[in-house]
């Protein structure tokens, strides 16, 4: 089935993305999607990821990223910051169990994180393979883990979405930490979100809220939940449902014997509803986890019953409840002897439990708005993008139709000026030929008819002074030369003759006809102003003053 079927807002398979190209979709979440595609440069597999954030953004039909709504784009441009300052964060990581981002791109109108490709399968594949991995297998997994977490944390930075298909094992068997595209950067104890970021089960009751006290502890809490799914088999009771009842410590109880102490107080501790009662720093957790740190005092724990139920050692029984008798007897700070504790305690879950049944129903409600209003943005995108195509191809249209008027015009200047070329050229050679007669009349030369040379210019002119007496004609051509020199005479007074006419005037010999030019006064025999055909033919017999036989 193609990616873009199950997946809808992702990018067509065989996209180009840079010199990336998409093969398949690995996932998609609440803020982005991840695709699998070929480097086509080093000719490698990488994982790309884009920033989605799914309830505020749409994909155009030119595959861009859009805001849904004018409302909406500020949080979305917001988000898109955060998502590369994040980006360049997490490419400084070079540790062994944090996936590795190589480098970041803006594209789309949005921004792409493109990270190693892990061969392997994750943990919640290897569940499904290994129903029951012992805990030291386990704890092989989750200590690098912790180790790769902790120095995400340094740098101000939270997962916010650690689950089992975020968890990798190569097939080296070493483990890494994926998906970061929920992340976001902590600050004095809190974070700024789009939006609540979540998955039921693993998710803290903080993070229900966009302004909870969210931090290293929000992580620690996703990373008992995922013990708590390897123990038990079965995912995390969600924290809201644990407001009204909470089998967490019960589960855990029956683990015993199979899952070691130390592991249990640290996964109960780390499970705490009340942030403020968690583990604060991984390593804190880390070294519970390995029994190398006690737990709290004032925590639940699950390997002893309460002491209603009697058992006590009977030289502890007898004992005021000290801080040590406590450490076996208080299974949740809530459940402490004092009565008013008691009561406070209740009511105020009470009250944060009707609280989030009237957050839950808000969000239900808005997002069912949200999701019309959803709609009709795609449709009015869809709409303008139609529009945008149709006046696309308007203005193509009209682009071809200049550039075909174009070329026209320019093909029309292009014959106009060879004709006026030819003109110019045939002017040029009527100019010549006169000029050479004018030369061989001034000259004198009474042996010569002057009808045989006159033949003889209606031909390309060339003069031969001769030493020889007398000029040699060939009388064999006389006729055809002289009727070409006359058709030549008349084709050059048709082309003088711009206004067809019949009469050349000395605006249109001006500059065209030199001879006829200097002439004019003389050729116009009627004195009307014009030149008729007549007038001009018989040019050719017109004795034109005589100039100085040579030139200085």
């Amino acid at each position: 089935m193609p990616a873009t079927a199950t997946y809808r807002n992702a990018l067509s398979i065989g996209a180009m993305l840079l010199e990336y190209r998409l093969e398949s979709v690995l996932g998609a979440g609440g803020f982005g999607i991840t695709y699998l595609c070929t480097d086509t440069n080093l000719d490698k597999r990488v994982a790309i990821k884009e920033y989605f954030p799914a309830d505020l953004a749409l994909r155009a039909l030119d595959g861009s990223v859009v805001s849904v709504n004018t409302e909406s784009d500020q949080n979305y441009k917001w988000g898109l910051e955060r998502f590369i300052q994040e980006a360049r964060t997490l490419a400084k990581f070079s540790h062994p169990h944090i996936v590795r981002v190589n480098r970041y791109f803006e594209a789309n109108s949005t921004g792409y994180m493109v990270m190693d490709y892990e061969n392997g399968e994750s943990l919640g594949q290897l569940l499904k393979r290994e129903p029951t991995p012992g805990e030291a297998r386990v704890k092989d997994i989750v200590v690098p883990l912790l180790e790769g977490l902790q120095a995400v944390h340094e740098t101000g930075f939270l997962h916010r979405d650690i689950k089992p298909s975020n968890i990798f094992i190569r097939t080296n068997g070493s483990p890494v930490l994926l998906d970061f595209g929920a992340a976001r950067h902590a600050v004095s104890g809190s974070t700024k979100s789009l939006t609540a970021v979540l998955t039921p089960g693993y998710a803290p009751l903080e993070q229900y809220s966009g302004d909870g006290d969210q931090g290293p502890w929000s992580d620690i809490y996703a990373m008992a939940g995922v013990l708590y799914r390897v123990f038990t088999h079965e995912n995390p009771p969600d924290a809201v449902s644990r407001l009204k009842h909470d089998p967490v410590p019960a589960k855990l109880a029956q683990l015993r014997g199979r899952v070691s102490e130390p592991a249990l107080r640290a996964v109960d501790w780390a499970l705490t509803l009340d942030e403020k009662l968690r583990p604060r720093t991984v390593e804190i957790w880390k070294r519970a986890l390995q029994g190398k740190a006690t737990v709290p005092l004032l925590t639940r724990t699950v390997a002893v019953p309460a002491p209603t139920q009697g058992v006590l050692a009977p030289t502890a029984a007898k004992l005021p409840i000290t801080q040590a008798a406590r450490r076996t007897t208080i299974r949740h700070p809530i459940e402490a002897s004092e009565p008013s504790s008691l009561w406070r305690g209740i009511g105020m879950g009470l009250a944060l439990l009707v609280a989030l049944m009237g957050g839950r129903a808000w969000y239900t409600q808005r997002e069912a708005e949200e999701t019309a209003r959803l709609e009709a943005a795609r449709t009015e995108i869809e709409s303008r993008a139609q529009e945008q195509r149709q006046a696309d191809r308007r203005r193509i249209e009209e682009r071809e139709a200049q550039l075909l008027e174009k070329e026209r015009s320019a093909a029309e200047r292009e014959i106009a000026a060879r004709r006026a070329a030819e003109r110019e050229e045939a002017l040029r050679r009527l100019d010549e030929e006169q000029r050479a007669r004018e030369r061989i009349t001034s000259a004198g030369d009474a042996r010569k008819p002057p009808a045989a040379e006159e033949l003889r210019l209606s031909a390309p002119l060339t003069i031969k002074r001769d030493v020889s007496p007398t000029p040699q004609i060939d009388a064999s051509d006389k006729r055809g030369s002289f009727d070409g020199f006359e058709q030549k005479m008349q084709q050059d007074f048709r082309n003088a003759d711009s206004n067809g006419d019949g009469h050349l005037t000395p605006d249109e010999v001006r500059g065209r006809m030199p001879f006829v030019e200097r002439e004019f006064q003389r050729l116009d025999t009627n004195g009307d102003g014009r030149i008729s055909m007549q007038e001009f033919m018989e040019s050719r017999f017109l004795k034109p003053k005589p100039p100085p036989l040579f030139k200085k």
